[in-house]
């Protein structure tokens, strides 16, 4: 707990460093590869950026970061999913701050990295030697080639996490919060993962879905609660104050009482205060046990207090 503060803390008091709007040039640059491959019939510009552990080790170790520039496709329809993650990934930046967003996402990058590169296998002309086998190899690359897919998903449970009363609209009109989309999803992985239909040669590549997903699990934490139904929630609270046997009381000053204390709010994660950074706002959290204050930059990105 203390661990994860001071990390918090850490990127707070870095928060203007790193680049600034980050998803803006991963989906412009995913949109310029789309666009050049549709226009000229190919994807010479594709095959220069994607991931291929043969040329990597070969030299081309560009290919270790420039694969993020390969989600899409090739179709026109991917310029509405590129769309889609520029805008979750500028609420969850807006979220997190600058710093803690680059964190996130180029760890994301590197833990990909790291698997792909010890399991990845390298498809070559002995391969062709193995018969039925060799599909199996061919399945296996099919998924290091969709690293980036992999990760702009990620985006989708951690804004989940941070806006779970959020609203997508599938289909245009049938409004589906957010924290079910994430749910769903994490138990149709959870389904991949473990399903003992997958042949033996699959693993361990069945688990490179888990690994993409490492950051969030990360930069998360108990957070991933927020995927929960509310009434879930509000059951699993009652059932840890029954087993403690304690009985929760409000504190004897509540917020909108005036105290002798220099300032009326102060933020529980940062120390800010509404005489020190008058142009903040400052918040109650209704889920942390007890009154806890927080600046509009921690409200929706702290650890619940219970």
């Amino acid at each position: 707990m203390s661990l994860r503060r001071s990390f918090n803390r850490f990127c707070f008091n870095n928060r203007n460093k790193g680049i600034p709007n980050l998803m803006l040039y991963i989906a412009l640059g995913n949109a310029i590869v789309l666009i050049l491959s549709m226009v000229n019939g190919g994807s010479v510009l594709y095959e220069l950026l994607c991931f291929d552990k043969g040329k990597i080790l070969q030299g081309q170790v560009w290919r270790l970061v420039s694969y993020v520039f390969t989600q899409s496709g090739g179709g026109i329809i991917d310029l509405l999913f590129l769309y889609f993650f520029y805008m979750l990934g500028r609420h969850v930046e807006t979220s997190m701050g600058t710093f803690k967003f680059n964190l996130f996402y180029f760890s994301g990058v590197v833990l990909m990295d790291i698997f792909a590169m010890l399991f990845c296998p390298v498809l070559s002309t002995d391969y062709m030697l193995l018969g039925e086998s060799f599909a199996y190899f061919i399945n296996a690359i099919s998924i290091y080639s969709q690293m980036a897919y992999y990760l702009h998903l990620s985006l989708i449970l951690t804004f989940a996490t941070l806006y779970p009363e959020s609203r997508f609209m599938i289909f245009f009109i049938i409004p589906v919060k957010a924290w079910l989309i994430a749910l769903i999803y994490l138990i149709l992985e959870a389904v991949a993962i473990f399903n003992l239909s997958y042949p033996v040669l699959y693993f361990p590549h069945n688990l490179f879905p888990l690994v993409a997903l490492a950051n969030y699990f990360l930069f998360t934490g108990s957070e991933i609660k927020n995927l929960l139904p509310r009434s879930w929630l509000v059951k699993i609270k009652k059932k840890k104050s029954n087993k403690t046997g304690t009985i929760p009381f409000e504190p004897a000053t509540p917020p909108y009482q005036k105290t002798n204390t220099p300032y009326n709010h102060r933020c529980t994660v940062c120390g800010r205060t509404d005489v020190s950074n008058p142009e903040l706002e400052f918040r109650y959290c209704s889920r942390c046990n007890g009154y806890h204050c927080y600046c509009e930059d921690h409200i929706s990105n702290h650890e619940h207090i219970e």
